[in-house]
């Protein structure tokens, strides 16, 4: 398989649970005493880096650390926007299209020798 998709799918699903850990607690644990939130949290987290970390080893076979760093935020935002308008029901903004923006230019500036070929 192509080491970049097989990267990119892992780092998709590993946010879902890395978002979830992070921010679900927020609607579903509000009145639970916060360390009830982490255990959750923490449950979660290692579904996720279940996945995260053999996409990293995998990425880091055709990619460099900066390369996956920002690949990886990239995704994350991908992740969080539908996560933040559609599950928490947070309001969506024109800052998140800015932010958005800001991280495909990273990637962009990141990935452009990649892009032009050998």
């Amino acid at each position: 398989m192509n080491p970049y998709w097989t990267t990119i799918g892992l780092l998709c699903l590993s946010n879902v649970f890395m978002t979830f850990a992070w921010y679900a607690h927020l609607k579903n644990l509000p009145h639970r005493f916060w360390l009830v939130a982490v255990a959750a949290s923490w449950g979660l987290a290692f579904f996720e880096y279940l996945l995260q970390v053999p996409a990293n080893r995998i990425g880091h076979q055709v990619m460099n650390v900066g390369q996956l760093k920002i690949l990886q935020e990239a995704i994350t935002l991908t992740v969080f926007i539908p996560f933040s308008f559609l599950y928490l029901k947070e309001k969506l903004t024109l800052d998140y299209l800015w932010a958005g923006l800001c991280l495909l230019g990273a990637v962009f500036f990141l990935f452009r020798a990649k892009l032009a070929g050998p």
